[in-house]
């Protein structure tokens, strides 16, 4: 009876306690709230706006660091466009500069900086402008004698640029900050690049893009190009050092030999993979967007990551609550501090993504009846060596057309990439032996819905 009276103080001293840190939490929350407190940043990632742009759309975007960073736009019906800037790490932008370009499809294609005052907004025609105090005024460098289509920055007073024009196409450089340009390359004929990256005032490379591919390489800071394996191209490319970087074109590649040679790397196993930017925080980390999975018949784009090198690729999914469909820009300044881009919004983070999940595995797709698009049967079917798939679209969307066999075995990919509204005829013309086989479309729309039909054809030879 002792013994238990004598742990009826400590009981009541215990109760007390909980009690105070219990209203000791009740009082901070009422305190927060007193004070608007609201944490809105609960996941790795967080959206973020661009203002009103009239339908003008971002087509390049470059942070300097944490808090300032610049986006230059397309034009739009009123034939505008625009140069954007963000002095608190894209939680505001301001509209900084409007052009009015000569013709509607004349708008900003790239923004890169020298330095934090010096920088150069590269266009769809011969316009170029430049800033040398931080965005306040821009000066048109009406000098420029190609249509450029692509840009690389090294210095205030170095830029190379590349034109694929049939007439005045080649890789161009200023030595004097963009006052006059002297042609490197060949001018005219096809072929020409349309899109240069340079590591440092050496070390570049360059790629036309076209069927086959022409990627070269400089290390004379673009007097001469090499021509590296006719069947490499890459739709961006970073290096950490002059051997160590990684392209991608839809897929990721690495090279270790100063892109001599590149190793594919293996990316999850997605509804649609199809990287086309990429980021290096360090010699483990990198980032890429031009994916999406599909969740619940929407898509919702993604961040791919690697922490060892891309030996090993995931993704992140910002928020399923923010429906981005695909992102089409990535940029980290530091192993915690990114943003990814759409063309008009986009997601930000300081903390890594970390407080976001990080998925290896596939996602289940699910399905529903076709609403925004008619898929036909082939003509002719049964057919023998070539036949005709037709489908109509009701709205603009993404389309992916592929054939399988009798055991669901995919046999061919005919289309995949976003088409306008209206019909289309895809021929199929691939070597297959006699049989049944299946075509199945999928269709997104803007909104990120999917639906998906699947029809036979018979194959008789």
């Amino acid at each position: 009876m002792e013994e238990r009276k004598s742990k009826i103080p400590e009981i009541n001293i215990r109760i007390i306690s909980k009690t105070l840190t219990f209203l000791t939490v009740i009082c901070l929350l009422v305190f927060f709230a007193s004070f608007g407190f609201k944490d809105s940043r609960t996941s790795g990632w967080y959206q973020q706006w661009f203002p009103n742009m009239n339908g003008s759309t971002i087509t390049s975007m470059t942070f300097l660091d944490s808090l300032t960073g610049y986006a230059v736009t397309s034009t739009n019906s009123s034939v505008q466009a625009y140069i954007l800037k963000t002095t608190n790490g894209g939680d505001n932008w301001n509209i900084i500069y409007t052009y009015v370009p000569p013709s509607t499809n004349s708008g900003f294609r790239k923004i890169q900086f020298a330095n934090s005052n010096t920088g150069f907004a590269s266009t769809n025609y011969t316009n170029f402008f430049k800033t040398t105090n931080a965005g306040l005024n821009w000066i048109d460098l009406s000098s420029v004698i190609f249509s450029d289509d692509d840009m690389a920055v090294i210095n205030a007073d170095t830029i190379l640029a590349v034109s694929s024009s049939g007439l005045d196409g080649g890789v161009f450089r200023s030595t004097n900050g963009g006052l006059n340009w002297q042609a490197l390359g060949p001018t005219g004929g096809s072929g020409q690049p349309n899109i240069i990256y340079m590591f440092n005032k050496d070390i570049g490379f360059s790629d036309d893009n076209s069927v086959g591919s022409r990627m070269k390489k400089t290390t004379n800071g673009g007097v001469n190009w090499t021509l590296l394996a006719p069947n490499e191209s890459f739709a961006d490319i970073k290096l950490i050092d002059s051997l160590t970087g990684w392209k991608c074109s839809g897929d990721i590649k690495k090279t270790t030999d100063g892109g001599i040679n590149w190793n594919l790397q293996q990316l999850p196993q997605l509804f649609s993979n199809n990287m086309i930017n990429l980021s290096i925080s360090n010699i483990n980390k990198q980032w890429g967007v031009g994916g999406f999975t599909v969740i619940n018949n929407k898509a919702y784009g993604i961040m791919y990551k690697s922490t060892n090198g891309g030996i090993n690729w995931g993704y992140q999914l910002a928020d399923t609550s923010i429906h981005i469909v695909r992102y089409w820009s990535v940029n980290f300044i530091n192993n915690n501090i990114g943003w990814a881009y759409a063309t008009s919004t986009g997601v930000h983070t300081t903390t890594n993504g970390s407080d976001t999940t990080f998925y290896t595995g596939i996602n289940n797709i699910s399905q529903s009846p076709p609403k925004n698009f008619e898929l036909k049967q082939n003509y002719p079917n049964p057919y023998n060596n070539s036949s005709l798939i037709e489908y109509y679209l009701n709205e603009s969307g993404w389309v992916k057309l592929k054939i399988f066999d009798i055991t669901g075995r995919e046999m061919a990919t005919l289309v995949n990439e976003e088409q306008n509204t209206g019909g289309y005829g895809i021929p199929v013309a691939i070597q297959l032996s006699s049989g049944v086989y299946f075509y199945k479309l999928v269709y997104i729309n803007r909104k990120g819905e999917m639906q998906m039909e699947t029809k036979k054809m018979v194959l008789l030879k």
